[in-house]
């Protein structure tokens, strides 16, 4: 039974996937630009295969060196986790590389170690991106088992640019003691403390790692990389506590709070507080504001920085945007627009068109001398024809995101039961397999404790008669003297 507790630290359930239905296609678009996903195989230092991706800009701009964001997956996890991660930093001109750490999805090796193992993993990957002249910075972005991998590292390599930790835990040691108390299982401590020497000894000899050496607090302060922390506030398997202990001793940190738990979706606001911290530490090149406005609207020959007037263009956005509000929803109306605001952050807010009939309605049905009904069909055909290259990535045919991604409301939710129903059937069976042990224990210290009163009497009664012959003894000395007295008065002898 103690077993099952064992696979569940170094053997958690193993994703298998196809890569092709569960990662991003070799080719797509996301936000109006084209992207590909290159998979290779790297060797690690101990022979072991590493099942890897990179996402790319497709086609590569020539003379130009894009930053790298390397995601790093929990115990449980695969490549698949990274799919969330490229629609958040693709955009912004940063690759994304991913990779199965050893012992996790499609890669070589039979046992995880949290960590300890996988942070020569990730110093393979990091080999690898630093021999290609196309990458600049190199970023880490680890969740759980991958947060705590990428603070391993950063402790060993201080030209890390920056680092984003998602639930990490401080103490592998503690934590284990900390499940016993939230799961419930009451024993006395010194029969859990037993059962984790046994697993300790146990997990040395099969993943060849020691869970008392796995402390992120011991290489904290000799981090110096900056980071972000972020951990859910209602988690109970790795509770905020932890990732607070770790920001104590560390140096140039940001740490964020949400609500969820341990395998839910991160919300949104964290997402962009990424986006934000990898874009300041990394510094990807920027993309001009005329490709920009050409991805997302046609505007014809009217170009920026060609004399074009500003208020017009910021005019032309206000009408747009506001025309496909009020399609959208009769009911709210979309909040006044600051006349502060520049074109530039204007076009970040502005989304692309999804329905352009309220723009041509009153005027094909109303006004014979205005546009013709053929002609707006042939507008909107073109307006959706951007849409679709702006947004295709929504039309992806994959079924789901699988259950290593957080993406995705109902496998998430599935994936979420699937963890409580396996951790509670191991915390039961461990939780009857020390109970075992303790009684067994009390029996032991029961019949000792028989043993040693036995012992105590039969010494007990050895010393009684030993006390009794020697008062016998003394007695007879006595009686021995009186007699020599008597025989020497009767002889006339003084004493």
């Amino acid at each position: 039974m103690i077993e099952q507790f064992i696979n569940f630290v170094i053997r958690p359930p193993r994703a298998d996937y196809n890569p092709d239905q569960y990662l991003w296609e070799r080719e797509f678009s996301l936000a109006g630009r084209t992207y590909q996903r290159q998979d290779l195989e790297l060797k690690n230092a101990r022979g072991y295969t590493l099942k890897c991706s990179h996402y790319l800009p497709s086609p590569f701009p020539e003379d130009t060196s894009l930053p790298c964001v390397i995601y790093c997956h929990g115990n449980s996890g695969c490549r698949a986790d990274a799919n969330e991660a490229a629609v958040i930093l693709l955009p912004s001109n940063i690759t994304v590389f991913t990779l199965d750490f050893l012992g996790s999805g499609l890669s070589d090796g039979d046992y995880v170690s949290l960590g300890w193992h996988e942070k020569d993993d990730l110093k393979i990957v990091v080999s690898h991106l630093r021999s290609n002249k196309q990458i600049s910075r190199i970023g880490l972005w680890g969740r759980s088992m991958g947060a705590v991998t990428s603070l391993l590292y950063g402790a060993e390599d201080p030209s890390i640019a920056g680092m984003v930790l998602d639930s990490a835990f401080s103490n592998l040691y503690n934590l284990m003691m900390e499940l016993v108390d939230v799961y419930k299982i009451r024993l006395p401590k010194f029969t859990v403390k037993m059962a984790v020497q046994y697993m300790r000894r146990v997990i040395e000899k099969k993943a060849k790692f020691d869970i008392m050496k796995l402390n992120c607090i011991l290489v904290a302060p000799k981090t110096f990389i900056p980071v972000l922390f972020g951990h859910a506030s209602d988690e109970k398997f790795i509770q905020p506590r932890h990732s607070d202990l770790i920001s104590e001793s560390y140096g140039d940190k940001n740490i964020i709070k949400f609500d969820g738990d341990h395998n839910s979706s991160r919300p949104q606001f964290f997402y962009d507080s990424v986006s934000i911290f990898f874009y300041n530490v990394l510094r990807p090149p920027q993309v001009s504001i005329a490709d920009k406005l050409e991805k997302y609207y046609d505007l014809g020959d009217l170009k920026l920085g060609s004399g074009v007037d500003e208020s017009v263009l910021y005019e032309i956005l206000s009408s747009l945007r506001s025309a496909t509000t009020d399609a959208a929803s009769s009911s709210s109306a979309f909040p006044t627009v600051s006349a502060t605001k520049s074109v530039t952050e204007l076009l970040s807010e502005v989304g692309p068109l999804t329905d352009v009939d309220p723009l041509f309605g009153e005027e094909t049905k109303d006004d014979n001398d205005g546009i013709g009904h053929d002609e707006a069909a042939d507008v909107q055909v073109k307006l959706n024809g951007h849409t679709e290259d702006c947004c295709s990535y929504t039309s992806s045919n994959r079924e789901s995101w699988g259950r290593c991604s957080s993406l995705g409301g109902s496998d998430q939710e599935s994936c979420d039961s699937d963890t409580y129903l396996y951790m509670y059937s191991i915390y039961k069976y461990i939780f009857v397999y020390l109970w075992l042990i303790y009684i067994l224990s009390c029996f032991i210290l029961y019949i000792m404790s028989e043993h040693c009163e036995v012992k105590m009497i039969r010494s007990t009664g050895r010393i009684k008669r030993r006390i009794k012959l020697e008062k016998l003894k003394r007695n007879r000395r006595v009686t021995h003297l009186r007699s020599w007295r008597l025989l020497a008065d009767d002889c006339g002898f003084a004493f």
